[in-house]
Parts: structure tokens; sequence; C-alpha cells
């Protein structure tokens, strides 16, 4: 048999998969459906790196084992194109950001191909495409229309030299990420959409679904249900409110002084009243300087400054208590104040000593003279609560409390924020909204979507923070679709998040042009079976996504409530030293190098045999070379092949068992002990020297998801009829799985003297006449007394002898 050339054959049946259209779904077959879904690539200028192959990898093996097990399988591919990476490679290169996505996606699908994976390359989508976008404004407007859109002032991170908004991601440590200048605070006009309003529908939504628990745990947790009490606090000076929110309304009467954040309006309506307003002018401006990140921190040193000329009351017991601004209280989270109590908050306890501010206790059982308390215990120095040791029954005395004074009432609050949905650059989908200085905002009407990029040479970020569109006059200059005067267009684009919100649903009729995609599409494909990713995903791409899809379920253009029905999740590969890839360290591994020298099949089975799909995992050089050897191996097998399509008699238990494991661990993703099952079946196989036909037939088609080339040539050149990719799944019989004989040891004074092969349902008795007879044993024990016979079934005899 001559040496098996990957390079050839990878080529040919890549090139034949794509001419037969192998991999194409039929939309409303009559087969089963199954719709595997993994999160599309962003095409940046570096190509695809080995971890996209793992991530793709999984549902990879997933789909074509449910191909050939009768489904009619959709596995798509797009490209998620909009974003500031291409926009800053255009910026640097001068080349525009159409022509980079357009090549960078021309690499990527040269790379995607290359490797093997069995998408239906008839269904490509790419965000940034008008045919594509005109959907995603679409949806925008029909939110606007909904009243799910709306425009708000905030703070936002933003760099005097790059003249760009920043996300904290991009600013942290008050530098921005570009070009390391110092990062101020301004504040924007910002579109937000209205994601809170979903809350409780995204919670109850994921108990219909199969999510890993720890996406089920950081989804709960992203959107931060908690229930608590909404407290007045009046200011003595001004009579005026201040509303804040609470978990532990039950603690009340410990509360000694109030914090608000420095840009609260508050300050400004009241400056003439406040005595040090210069001192909080100057601590407003030091906090500017601070990303929101920076500002929220918990471990870091407390600072603020005491308001002269306003003080709060505390409505449960009429105490006047001081009131600070700090930075660490944001206008965007809450009501933009706190209260404070200091005995039993960390935070808080840390602050009051430092301010020399009044601790009270109120709940029984710690040192507070040492650090604040924040177990459980009995509620003391609190009025009506008194004696109380139950927290969730004081909780609900004290909410009974507020509302009969008018003082409060029970509420619920959400860590998760309104969805900021704009940005000030050029790469991105124009915002469809119209300003009229008669009409306010309004709305692109449908019929002129999709609202087009305008293809501008002078891409660079605008003065001020504004976006390179509010330079071109032909752009923004328009008339009022409303009432036809003259009026400006938003010059804003989409966040990247945009298009990757409803991306899954385009698969599902891609070149439709009159929808979103076909109502009788959707109801055959959707939900999506099984969709995989990242960790890093599983919070705001899932819940944005998620909530569009609930808002299109809402609207009726839909037809399910969750967009995905399981969710999994793949690790990191890690460099060969163990670190995270980077240029930097050095440790990065380029798929291609890989495919050049070891071949697609090799690359695509060591990235799941390498260790738990899961976790995370380092790169290792020879562990590559093991699948080599292995993939060598299988196509050396064709030397000892055998007539006969049924299975040989010895091998007919381990055959059986291999395929029932590979099947069901491709099903729960332990990839890599699915491997090692059929690496274990070839050792069988060569100790043996031969392999019949019908159990070549079979190994191949198990190893065929994994190692797709090499396994579709041996079937052609065994002459298994038609191609692989076309045929059957390998069944097992439960009952066929269990050998007819075992190995078993047998020890004599607990040392191992002899290896029997017995009938596996051979009874106790049987077993240790078969032991004692045994010319080793019998030797040993002749003439002594047996004080012991200890069978372990199918696996040892010990016998005790004096």
């Amino acid at each position: 048999m001559e040496r098996y050339n990957f390079s050839e054959t990878e080529k040919k049946w890549q090139a034949y998969w794509n001419e037969h259209d192998s991999f194409k779904a039929e939309n409303n077959s009559k087969k089963p459906k199954f719709y595997a879904l993994v999160e599309f690539p962003y095409p940046s200028g570096h190509g695809m790196h080995v971890g996209h192959i793992k991530a793709y990898s999984g549902l990879e093996v997933v789909s074509r084992k449910r191909r050939l097990e009768g489904y009619n399988v959709l596995f798509p591919i797009g490209f998620d194109a909009y974003g500031l990476p291409t926009e800053n490679t255009a910026i640097k290169t001068g080349v525009h950001p159409r022509q980079v996505t357009d090549e960078n996606i021309k690499k990527f699908t040269s790379q995607l191909k290359r490797v093997g994976f069995s998408f239906d390359w008839s269904r490509v989508i790419d965000t940034t495409d008008e045919d594509y976008y005109k959907w995603t404004q679409w949806i925008f407007l029909k939110m606007f229309e909904h009243g799910l859109v709306f425009r708000d002032k905030t703070l936002v991170n933003y760099c005097p030299s790059c003249k760009v908004v920043l996300s904290n991601e991009d600013s942290q440590g008050g530098k921005c990420d570009i070009c390391h200048s110092d990062v101020v605070q301004k504040t924007k006009e910002v579109w937000y959409l209205r994601i809170t309003e979903y809350a409780d529908k995204l919670l109850e939504g994921l108990d219909s679904v199969n999510y890993l628990p720890n996406v089920r745990l950081q989804q709960e947790n992203w959107i931060g249900r908690s229930e608590g009490a909404f407290v007045n606090f009046t200011v003595k000076e001004t009579n005026e409110k201040l509303r804040i929110y609470t978990t532990r309304p039950d603690t009340l009467y410990g509360v000694t002084f109030m914090v608000i954040a420095p840009e609260h309006p508050m300050i400004e309506a009241h400056r003439a009243e406040i005595a040090n307003i210069a001192e909080l002018d100057a601590y407003k401006e030091e906090c500017a300087k601070k990303s929101e990140f920076e500002r929220t921190q918990l471990v870091k040193d407390k600072t603020g400054v005491r308001i002269d000329g306003l003080t709060a009351i505390n409505p449960v017991n009429g105490k006047e208590i001081p009131i600070y601004i700090s930075d660490y209280v944001m206008m965007g989270y809450g009501t933009g104040a706190i209260m404070a109590v200091p005995a039993h908050d960390g935070r808080d306890y840390d602050f009051a000593k430092k301010f020399g501010i009044d601790i009270i206790e109120v709940i029984k059982g710690g040192d507070i003279s040492k650090e604040a308390y924040t177990g459980d215990g009995e509620m003391v120095n609190s009025g009506v609560l008194d004696g109380m040791t139950n927290k969730k029954d004081s909780i609900a005395k004290m909410i009974e409390f507020l509302k009969e004074k008018g003082i409060g009432e029970k509420g619920v609050q959400y860590k998760m924020k309104d969805w900021a949905f704009n940005r000030q650059r050029y790469w991105g989908e124009p915002i469809p909204i119209v300003h009229c200085p008669v009409c306010g905002d309004v709305p692109v009407p449908y019929d002129e979507l999709p609202l087009k990029l305008p293809p501008v040479q002078d891409y660079k970020p605008g003065e001020d923070g504004e976006s390179p569109l509010a330079r071109i006059a032909d752009f923004v200059n328009c008339k009022c679709p409303k009432c036809g005067g003259d009026a400006k267009r938003e010059t804003d684009t989409m966040p990247q998040w945009a298009g990757s919100s409803w991306y899954f649903l385009r698969y599902c009729d891609p070149a439709n042009n009159t929808a979103i995609a076909s109502q009788e599409s959707m109801k055959y494909w959707l939900p999506v079976d099984w969709y995989n990713g990242g960790m890093e995903h599983v919070t705001r791409h899932m819940i944005y996504s998620r909530f569009w899809h609930r808002f299109l379920y809402d609207i009726g253009e839909v037809p399910t409530p969750e967009p995905y029905a399981k969710r999994t999740a793949q690790g990191l590969i890690l460099g060969s030293d163990g670190y995270k890839m980077s240029k930097s360290r050095g440790n990065v591994v380029d798929p291609n190098d890989v495919v050049d020298e070891y071949g697609a099949d090799v690359l695509r089975l060591y990235v799941l045999f390498m260790g738990d799909y899961e976790q995370a995992a380092p790169w290792n050089e020879s562990s590559v070379k093991g699948c080599k050897r292995f993939i060598d191996r299988i196509w050396a097998l064709q030397d000892i092949v055998t007539d006969g399509d049924s299975y040989s008699e010895d091998l007919t238990p381990i055959m059986h068992r291999t395929i029932k494991k590979v099947s069901e661990d491709i099903e729960n993703m332990r990839f890599n002990t699915a491997i090692a099952a059929m690496m274990t079946l070839l050792n069988k196989i060569e100790e043996k020297g031969s392999i019949t036909r019908g159990e070549y037939r079979d190994l191949i088609t198990i190893l065929n998801p994994f190692a797709p080339h090499i396994t579709e040539e041996i079937w052609q050149r065994m002459g298994f009829g038609g191609a692989l990719s076309d045929s059957k799944w390998a069944v097992y019989d439960e009952a066929l799985c269990a050998d007819k004989t075992v190995e078993i040891a047998v020890q004599v004074n607990g040392k191992i003297k002899a290896k029997l092969n017995i009938p596996a349902d051979a009874e106790q008795d049987e077993v240790l006449k078969l032991a004692k007879a045994d010319s080793a044993v019998a030797g040993l024990i002749e003439g002594k007394s047996i004080v012991k016979e200890i069978y372990v079934k199918g696996r040892l005899v010990n016998i005790v002898a004096k």
C-alpha cells in the first residue's frame, strides 16, 4: 500500500463536496431537521487561528453524524464584519474598510474550506452587505415603533487625542487603548434600546432551554434581578426627595450617611446653597478622568466630599445624616444615590472610618469596632424590628412599615442597564433616524431601507467625538419624511453587536428580499437546535440576541419565543507554554502551518483529542504527531482487509462497544474519549492482524465526522459504493457489547501468579475451580490449607493459603 498523500486526498474530496453540494440544507424537507449554529467569525486581517478550528469542530462532528443518521442538517457560516478593528486597519493602511473586509472574508473562506468544514456555503451571510443590514435597520425601526428605542444624555469615555468615544474595555486604567492618552468622561447624547423592559422575559426564558449550568448562571447574574424597596429620604434644606433602592430595607435604622453621584442634578440645582461648591466641582472634574470600570472597583481607596449645605433625614427615625459625593456612585446605576449602613457593609464601613461618620449596629453578631458584620442575627436599635431574627421576615415587615408611612414601597431592580446602541465611527450600520426641528426624531420610511453607508474616502473619527458621517453634507442634510421640511440624518452608527443579534434567522432564508426570512422557513428551522461558542459571548451577545428574538416573537415576526434550544461552549487552546496565545508571547499556532505539515484531518482530530472540549488545554506538538500516526495506521489497515461484511467473532464485542461509545460521546461533546476508544479498537485490530470489510466500513464511518477526507478516500478505494457522506451511521447492538470471555488475574497471597481467560458469565464456584487448576497456582497451594478465597467478578481471584 502506497503512503497516504493527505495533500492530494484533501483537495480531491473538498472539490467533490463542493461540486455535489454535499452539505446543502433543504428548506421544508420531509427528513427530521437539525439546525447547528456556531458563532460566525469576525474576519480580521490575521486570518483564522486554531481557536476557530476548535470552536467549529465540535458541531462539525455532530452535524456530519446527524447527516449520516438521516437528518436534514443546516450548518451555516457567515461573517460578522462591521466593527472597530477593520476601521482602525483602514485608517492605518489607507485601504478602504470595504476592501479590507472583502479581502479578509476571502482569506477566512479559503481557510475554512481547507479544513474541510461541512458548512452550507450557499447560505453565507455578511453583516456589511446592504441586503443584510437592510433588515438590521428594519428591526431597529420596529423597536423604535414599539417604544423600545430612546435617546438620553450620559457620561461616556472620550479620548481627546483620538477624538473618539471608547468602551470601558478600551479605556482601562484611564488610558486610551489606541494612543495611551488620558481618557476623560464627556456628556453625550446616546441611543438606547430598552432591554430592561425584557429582563423578566429573558429570565423566564431560561426555564425552557437547555444551557450549560454556568452559561445560565452568567446570564442570570448579568441580568441581576433583585427584590427590595425604594425609599424616599427628604433633603432638610430643600424638602426634596432623594430616592434610593435597597435590597436590605431591614437595615434602614443603621443608615448614618448617604452618597450621591458627583454628577447628580441636585448639586447643579442648588449650587448657591452649597458652601463648598468649588470643592465639589474639583472632585467631579477628577472623576471625569476615570472610566466607569475604575470608578466602580470595590478594592480601591475611598474618596469623597461632604456636601456643605445639604443634609438628608433618615425617614424611619428622623435623624439628620450627612450627604457625600463619591466616584463609586454613578448616575447610570439605579437612582444615582445610595443609603449607607457602615455597620453591615464593608465599603460603607471603610468610608465611614475614613470620614469619621457614626457606625450604628442594627444586627447582632459581630464586633463593629473592628469590621463590618455582614452576617445574619437578631435585629437591634431598629424600632419596629427589634428582636426579630429572620432576615426575610424583617425585610417584609420593614416594607410594610414603609408603605404604611408613605415613605417607600416594594420594588425590583436589575443590574443590567439599557443597551447603549450607537458608535461614533464610520464602519457600522447607519441608524435610520432623521432629526427634524419640527417633528423631532423621525424614522426613515421602511420602503427607503436600506439607508446605505455612503462610500467615503475620509473615514477618520470626527472632531469632538462626532462620527465621520457628520462631515458628509450630502448624507446629513435631508428632508423630514413626516413634514417635508429641512432635517438632518443621525450620523452615529450601530454597534458591532447589532448584526449578530439576528443572524441565525437570516440563515433560514438568506436571499429573501421581502422579509428577514419567510415564515415557512423559520417555522421549519427554528429554534436553533444546538448553538456552540465561546464563554465570553454568553452574556452580551446571547442576551442581546435573545432580546431581539423575543421582541420579534412578541410582534409576530418569528414563530418561537427563544432562539436557541441548547447552548454549549468550548475551552481555549493555550500556547505550548500554557499561556493564552498572543503575538507578543510568540506562542501562536497558525492552522495553515499544521495543515501544510500534517493535513486537515490531523488538525481536526487533534483539536478535539487534546482534552475536555469545554476546558482550556495547551498545544502539544508531540500529540499532534500522535494523531498523524493514528491517521497513517488507519490507512495501512487496507493491507490486512479480509472478505466478509460481518464482524469476526473476537472483534464483535469491541466493535459494538466502540460504536456505542463514539455515538454517545459525540452527543455529550466528549470528543477526546470518543477518539481514544477508536484508538483502542485500532490497537486490537492490529494485534489480531486482520480486519473484515464490514469492520473496516463501520470503523471509518464512525471516524468520518472527525477525519472526513481520509475516510472518504478509503471508502471509495474499498468499493463500498457512493460517497461515505451519503451513507448511514453505524449501529450497535447492546446485547453484543459484552465480551464472551474476560481475562482475570489470579493472586496467591496477594501476588499475581497467573492470568486466565474465562467465560464472562461464569459463576464463582466455576472460576475458583479453574483458578486452582491452573498449573502455576496449583503448585503454590499444594499441601497448604486454604484460609480464604476471594473472587471480584470479571477482575481477579485471590487465594490465601498457609
